[in-house]
């Protein structure tokens, strides 16, 4: 990311980006890390009898599929649809400076998607809403299907 926005783009800390809001580059590249403790602690406490979160994976340096597919099973499969969230601006501001292939940018970043939980289909609906009282954004990004032990756990489509 520096080498994209500092080397190939000569931007400086102050410089602005109108098409992320007019933020300097500096409040971009330092926004705060979105904290999920106290909301994904608050769906787990709210479902301690049942069997509702089958994985949680946050998601950090080598994007989605990276991230997902160290907590799926051989024999599971997650099809993320790629359209299924809005891509906060500062990605593809990102990916344009840069040159940068959507591939990469899947592998690199986590385009939005800070945390993902695997979760029951039947109880999806009312996660989503335990997440909106605790302020957090959430999308059903894609489902989990059985596949053979040699398929790609996690396919971005």
């Amino acid at each position: 990311m520096r080498k994209v926005v500092f080397e190939l783009a000569g931007l400086a800390l102050n410089d602005t980006v109108s098409e992320c809001g007019g933020k300097s580059v500096a409040e971009l590249l330092l926004e705060p890390t979105r904290l999920y403790a106290r909301a994904v602690r608050s769906v787990l406490r709210h479902y301690r009898v049942k069997q509702v979160v089958h994985g949680i994976a946050h998601i950090t340096g080598g994007g989605l599929a990276e991230n997902l597919g160290r907590i799926v099973p051989s024999h599971v499969q997650v099809q993320i649809q790629r359209e299924s969230w809005d891509v906060p601006p500062v990605f593809s501001w990102l990916q344009r400076l840069g040159g940068i292939e959507a591939a990469e940018m899947d592998r690199v970043f986590n385009m939005g998607v800070g945390m993902v939980l695997v979760v029951s289909p039947h109880f999806a609906d009312s996660i989503q809403h335990q997440l909106a009282d605790s302020g957090m954004a959430s999308w059903q990004i894609g489902e989990a299907r059985e596949v053979a032990g040699d398929a790609e756990r996690v396919v971005i489509v």
